[in-house]
């Protein structure tokens, strides 16, 4: 099932989540606001903001051939909120930290989540790599960086049971393959409701695989 228009993709959300309609009306309308002060998202992309934002984040509530763990959520690059701040509205009884190591970002997320009435949510201003080691139950992140790269600063956040939801746009497929041997993954790409170009790397990390230890050369051998 694709949904291409905001006509198709408010009623999906009105269908699942009509209690979470209201905020995220909210959600809409302040984007809107903010982003003539600061560029959140593309000005083109706002005329379609259900479909490309809004769906395009609450969606990673279902893509996954596993359940969603309830649990705390950790988005990482979250900038205009998304995915994180959709969660946060839709599910209001989950923890959800969003990090953004920019202020004017962090600042927008805090007054967003205050605007939308959410108590759930921490915002915190950090980079990745200076974040203190913890554990979350899921962890997302939209346009935030290669999978390598995310996994190299990120990996240490997850467990075996920590799920990972990530959109990567049509380089999904390409991301998931060209991931070295070094992790151990449980990753498949999933299909966009939004985009038929676009995937959801989607899955579980078990560890980082040792590498072989070069054999010790015994002092005075030759080369």
């Amino acid at each position: 099932m694709m949904l291409y228009n905001e006509d198709s993709a408010r009623a999906w959300l009105a269908e699942r989540y009509g209690e979470a309609m209201s905020r995220l009306e909210v959600l809409v309308a302040a984007l809107a606001e903010e982003n003539a002060r600061q560029n959140l998202v593309s000005r083109p992309s706002l005329e379609a903001v259900w479909q490309r934002h809004i769906l395009d984040s609450a969606q990673l509530l279902h893509v996954s051939r596993e359940t969603v763990p309830h649990g705390a959520w950790l988005d990482l690059g979250s900038g205009a909120g998304f995915p994180g701040l959709v969660i946060a509205a839709i599910e209001p009884n989950r923890p959800v930290t969003l990090v953004d190591s920019r202020r004017l970002r962090t600042d927008w997320l805090a007054r967003a989540a205050s605007q939308l009435g959410l108590t759930n949510v921490e915002v915190i201003l950090s980079r990745v790599e200076d974040l203190p080691e913890r554990y979350w139950q899921v962890i997302s992140a939209r346009a935030f960086a290669p999978l390598d790269r995310l996994l190299d600063v990120a990996a240490r956040f997850s467990t075996s049971e920590t799920l990972w939801l990530l959109p990567k746009g049509a380089k999904a497929q390409h991301e998931r393959d060209a991931l070295c041997a070094d992790w151990n993954h449980m990753f498949h790409v999933e299909q966009s409701l939004t985009d038929p170009a676009a995937g959801i790397i989607v899955g579980h990390l078990h560890r980082r695989a040792e590498k072989a230890a070069s054999p010790t050369r015994k002092r005075g051998s030759s080369r």
